[in-house]
Formats: structure tokens, C-alpha cells, sequence
């Protein structure tokens, strides 16, 4: 394993670790024992658990970037929104059903918001990134949303930022709910769909 490689390894061993015990409970030699080398030569590559804790939230945040769903969505943009023109409350609850697959299983986003969800109360930084993954992006999303079916005719106008709310909040319930109980997750799915639907039925216009 050349030293590129054995830095990444690291890296993505210290976020497992981190993400299933916390930061203040996995030490420098279960990362270093994980990875198959000496914690001597751990330190060759991070002066600190600290320096290690640095740059996985680092690669987090990079992995939020590329592959979360909300970072990439503009419903204000054309281009975002023109395959979903006539967009019914079947086709968005199927959507929405899809990013939760996603957001479930994708190993950068899954890791990365259970490290967060540990370790929000201990780390002043990493309890502002929580908010900005997790609270912030997607009302951002889930408003964006909503304010496009409004302009579409689909929803009536009512406080766009309550129904997004509305919207959202038991869909991240559902989420940490599949995060603890990973068996649960096609209750999940159709706990999703329903609640789409009824949401559409509330405000249809």
C-alpha cells in the first residue's frame, strides 16, 4: 500500500469508527490496528486524532458536495426542472422515495451524517455543519420544491416555508429511523409515499 493510498485508508477507517462509536471513543491505535499498520506509522501520516478528525470532516463535506441530492437542485433553474413539468404527487412521492434510497445508502452521505448526528453536541463545528447538511439544505430543497408546484398550478399558496417543514420533517425522521432499524426501511417507503400524497391532497390547488 503506497503512502497515498494508506492516508486514504485511514481516513475512511477513522470515519467508520467515528461514525459508529464517536470521536472521544475511538482512539489512535483501533484506527491504526483497522488499518493494518503501526500506530508509529499512523503518525507519519497525521500528527493527531485531532489532525485525522480535521480532514475526514473535510472529505465529508466534499462527499456532501458531490453526491447529496440537495446540493445539486435549482428549481429555479429551467434546466433543473424541465423533466418534471406536469410533476403529480405519484411521480414526487416516487422521487422523494429515491433520494431517501440514496441518501440511506450511499456510503459517503450515510457515514458522514451519522458521524454528525454523534458528535453534534461535542463539537461546536461539526454542530453547525449538522445544521447546514441536515436542517438548512433541505428546507432549501423542500422549499424550492414547493415553490415551483405552486408556479406550476399544482399546490395552492399558502407559507412556503411551513410546508416545506411539513414536507420534510418525517421524512428525516424516517431516515434516522432506517439509519437504527435498517429492516424498517420498505415501511419506510411506504410511510413516504403516503404521506406525499396526502401532502398533495392538503394544498392541491
Amino acid at each position: 500500500m503506497d503512502k497515498g493510498n494508506t492516508r486514504d485508508e485511514i481516513l475512511n477507517v477513522a470515519l467508520d469508527l467515528f461514525s459508529v462509536n464517536g470521536y472521544e471513543a475511538t482512539s489512535i491505535s483501533q484506527i491504526a490496528d483497522a488499518v493494518g499498520i503501526r500506530k508509529a506509522s499512523l503518525y507519519s501520516h497525521f500528527g493527531s486524532k485531532q489532525e485525522i478528525l480535521d480532514n475526514v470532516v473535510e472529505s465529508v463535506l466534499n462527499g456532501y458536495a458531490e453526491h447529496s441530492i440537495f446540493t445539486k437542485a435549482d428549481w429555479d433553474d429551467p434546466e433543473f426542472t424541465k423533466d418534471k413539468e406536469g410533476m403529480t404527487a405519484d411521480d414526487a412521492a416516487k422521487m422523494i422515495q429515491g433520494q431517501v434510497r440514496y441518501i440511506v445508502h450511499d456510503p459517503a452521505i450515510s457515514r458522514g451524517r451519522k458521524l454528525l448526528l454523534i458528535e453534534q453536541f461535542r463539537n461546536r463545528e461539526l454542530s453547525v455543519l449538522q445544521t447546514r447538511m441536515n436542517y438548512e439544505g433541505i428546507m432549501k430543497y423542500f422549499e424550492g420544491m414547493i415553490r415551483y408546484l405552486i408556479r406550476s398550478n399544482t399546490l395552492r399558496e399558502a407559507d412556503t416555508e411551513i410546508m416545506a417543514a411539513q414536507l420534510s420533517s418525517p421524512i428525516t425522521v424516517w431516515i434516522n429511523l432506517c439509519d437504527r432499524e435498517p429492516a424498517r426501511e420498505e415501511e419506510v417507503m411506504e410511510l413516504v409515499h403516503k404521506h406525499v400524497l396526502q401532502f398533495f391532497e392538503v394544498y392541491a390547488k
